[in-house]
């Protein structure tokens, strides 16, 4: 048979990447390896599936004609091998749970707690990194469950569990000139430098707290918090993180006049659908459900 479960895989990558070298970079492999396996295909099946140039491939029509087929294929080995996986599935021996940064004040370690009294041996890792980093060591297998904010599109290749919402506010320092000026409206907040918690692929955040055409960019919180707290700009912080900050004066509240200052954010806790989830990690989100929904029922101060 010419398609396997491997030359499905390279075909796919090449399909996804445009170019062998991307491709065997995405697979792990030398350009040659992905070349010989495409033309290895071809040959099977009669068919030209790519045009070469001498910087990119261009998929054919016929290749066009495999494509929904071979990734409905790719899909089934993929919850195959879960399924077959799952049958031989117990406790892993260490769990990674990624953070996004702006989540680190969210109730999230009392699972934990709870987690480690059933599971005493279970080793745990817990990382805190921006958002795009915990879904790439969530699909490189690096994380087994991310806990990130929603994001604006659904990917097939990930599951998750509603956890709740987190409130941001803009804040500044009391030092800073935006203190002394009551904004009209959001858009006022554009010229001035915003703080902002991402990774250096600055293309990869989200859009949603990104206003200023000047960011000063950071991966921690700590950092983000600092920065803001030195006057040197302004920042969406999660309010639950600084309200005491708020309280006590050292940050202040950015308010408009036309709209909400406050930006609410749904928080999910994700897992790739190709990996099947250990023991420990189901339990955990089992716990993470049941406190975020007795939260939700707690009178709110």
């Amino acid at each position: 048979m010419a398609f396997s479960s491997d030359n499905i895989a390279v075909f796919l990558a090449v399909l996804d990447h445009g170019s062998f070298s991307a491709a065997a970079r995405a697979l792990g492999r030398v350009p040659s390896a992905v070349s010989m396996a495409i033309g290895l295909l071809e040959a099977e099946l009669g068919l030209t599936l790519f045009e070469r140039s001498s910087r990119e491939v261009r998929p054919t029509e016929s290749a066009r004609a495999l494509e929904a087929e071979a990734r409905q294929m790719a899909g089934q080995l993929r919850r195959l091998q879960a399924h077959a996986l799952s049958l031989h599935q117990g406790l892993e021996r260490r769990l990674t749970l990624t953070i996004a940064p702006e989540l680190l004040s969210a109730p999230w370690s009392e699972p934990l707690a709870l987690l480690a009294e059933e599971f005493p041996s279970l080793e745990v890792e817990v990382l805190s990194v921006p958002q795009d980093q915990a879904l790439r060591m969530l699909h490189d297998g690096v994380a087994q469950l991310a806990m990130i904010y929603e994001r604006a599109r659904v990917d097939d290749r990930e599951s998750f569990q509603e956890l709740g919402s987190e409130v941001l506010v803009p804040v500044i320092s009391p030092r800073h000139k935006l203190a002394q000026t009551r904004l009209k409206s959001l858009e006022s907040l554009i010229d001035s430098r915003q703080i902002a918690i991402v990774s250096r692929e600055l293309q990869e955040a989200d859009q949603r707290v990104l206003i200023s055409r000047n960011v000063w960019r950071t991966d921690s919180h700590l950092a983000a918090l600092s920065l803001v707290r030195a006057g040197l700009g302004w920042a969406y912080l999660p309010r639950r993180q600084i309200q005491p900050l708020l309280d006590n004066g050292e940050l202040l509240h950015i308010s408009f006049a036309n709209m909400s200052n406050e930006l609410r954010l749904w928080v999910d806790v994700v897992w790739t659908n190709d990996r099947p989830l250990g023991l420990g990690a189901k339990r955990l989100i089992a716990l993470m459900q049941d406190i975020s929904g007795l939260e939700a029922r707690l009178p709110q101060k």
